[in-house]
């Protein structure tokens, strides 16, 4: 479903991203984890087209991403983002936050929009907070609307960049409780994240990422019980056993 062949990105003389590939299929959840400053973040805004790329390709279902063309709309349409910071609009209020984008980019009538979205709201456990402006909500009820928001496109896959980073730590089990039932309903998702939980018990595949370049890649389990790379050893050392 999303293709990436050498994906190559740079800002100015940093080379960020070093010949990326990788193949995500329909139904599947491929977590990125990896230290900052790897490309994690920029990789998903290249797919995204919110990030121009120097070189390679990615093509999603046989469309080429190319931020500058036409065709970028309808991606976007397809392929929703989830951001670290949520990016609601203030002056909005819940419901309006969700039925924006199929008001206004796919021109679906405003009672058949607002009915979706509260039936969103209702699926990430906010159905009593529709008339709620983002400034009155938890960081972990922000984030569940930015879900929602998503998914109110009607995606075929979801970007997810640390979604829980900006987080409490007592708010982040509500945010992977809705991504964990995203999953199960078999949404094509791709996540970075630092939740190694997380993306033990939910995901297919797990890419590490390191000085923008897949230093290892697996099936979940496999690379976060017994990665083979020493990068990755040491990453998952300092992650899951902070001194």
């Amino acid at each position: 479903m999303i293709e990436l062949a050498n994906v190559q990105k740079s800002f100015g003389a940093n080379h960020v991203i070093k010949g990326f590939s990788a193949s995500v299929t329909k139904g599947e959840v491929v977590c990125i984890i990896g230290p900052s400053g790897s490309g994690k973040s920029t990789i998903l805004r290249c797919i995204n087209g919110l990030e121009d790329y120097d070189g390679g390709t990615i093509e999603i279902e046989g469309l080429r991403v190319n931020r500058r063309d036409a065709s970028i709309r309808a991606i976007r349409t397809q392929v929703s983002m989830v951001f670290q910071r949520f990016n609601l609009f203030p002056h909005r209020t819940a419901l309006e936050n969700v039925t924006e984008g199929p008001i206004y980019v796919k021109n679906e009538p405003r009672e058949d929009a607002a009915r979706r979205g509260r039936d969103l709201l209702a699926r990430v456990g906010l159905a009593d907070k529709e008339q709620a402006y983002p400034a009155a909500l938890s960081g972990g009820q922000q984030q569940r609307v930015a879900i929602a928001r998503a998914l109110a496109m009607a995606p075929k896959a979801i970007l997810f960049d640390e979604p829980t980073s900006s987080l409490d730590p007592e708010l982040v089990g509500e945010v992977l409780g809705v991504m964990r039932s995203l999953a199960e309903d078999g949404m094509t998702m791709i996540v970075v994240t630092h939740e190694m939980g997380f993306a033990k018990e939910v995901a297919d595949r797990v890419l590490f990422l390191d000085q923008g370049v897949i230093a290892e890649q697996g099936s979940a389990r496999e690379l976060l019980s017994n990665p083979k790379n020493p990068r990755t050893q040491d990453f998952l050392t300092r992650v899951l056993h902070p001194i």
